[in-house]
């Protein structure tokens, strides 16, 4: 499946850009569609929708805290959020995003596409559990997105929250029951947006947790 062309303008609609990020994004796309054959970078069914779904989903993270410099995104697969939110940063000229994933062969692509776009990007080859601790104190915004469940998440994320992140987390239609089963674990001070390209969806954004007592 191939990259619907109208899909562009209908994202950069809901998430406008400059000519230059806009250009930078697409080599990014570019990539993508090139490298998916062999990699599986991102689920088949979303590539022709790819501005919509991927860029324009990622690019209204940056909008939350656009003023950040020090990022943290964990599970980055394919390069969403952190190849946007890397290539945001560029034009910027400050700032700097890491990119926690596993996979080495999504590694190799995520490195070629910083490379490619000159995005501020820093790739880890690791495992979330292993390497999150090394960011504690160091960041000021961690996202995740489409990674696991919110208490898991949580558990992952809770010294970098305790430090002073902030947490993005996009979340489908069932961040509600997410948030009721992540409660009986955790106080959480939090908020929600409304995606700008999934009127089911919202983003949570995590200010602090702390553990219950009794959990």
């Amino acid at each position: 499946m191939t990259v619907d062309k109208s899909d562009r303008a209908h994202a950069l609609s809901l998430t406008p850009v400059s000519r230059e990020t806009e250009e930078r994004l697409a080599i990014l796309v570019a990539e993508l569609e090139r490298w998916q054959v062999a990699k599986n970078l991102v689920s088949s069914g979303t590539l022709k929708d790819v501005w919509t779904r991927h860029i324009a989903d990622s690019l209204q993270l940056f909008d939350l805290a656009r003023d950040s410099q020090r990022w943290l995104d964990l599970g980055s697969g394919g390069g969403f959020p952190g190849l946007v939110i890397g290539i945001c940063l560029a034009e910027r000229g400050a700032g700097e995003i890491h990119l926690v994933e596993s996979n080495s062969r999504k590694c190799a692509f995520l490195r070629h596409a910083a490379r490619l776009t000159g995005a501020p990007v820093r790739v880890h080859n690791a495992r979330i559990e292993d390497a999150v601790g090394d960011f504690v104190g160091k960041i000021d915004v961690v996202c995740a997105r489409a990674l696991a469940p919110l208490p898991l998440l949580l558990d992952w994320c809770k010294d970098l929250l305790r430090t002073g992140a902030l947490g993005l987390f996009p979340k489908g239609q069932h961040l509600d029951a997410e948030l009721t089963d992540a409660s009986k674990y955790w106080k959480i001070q939090a908020s929600t947006v409304s995606s700008v390209t999934d009127s089911a969806a919202r983003i949570l954004m995590v200010r602090a947790v702390e553990k219950r007592a009794d959990s």
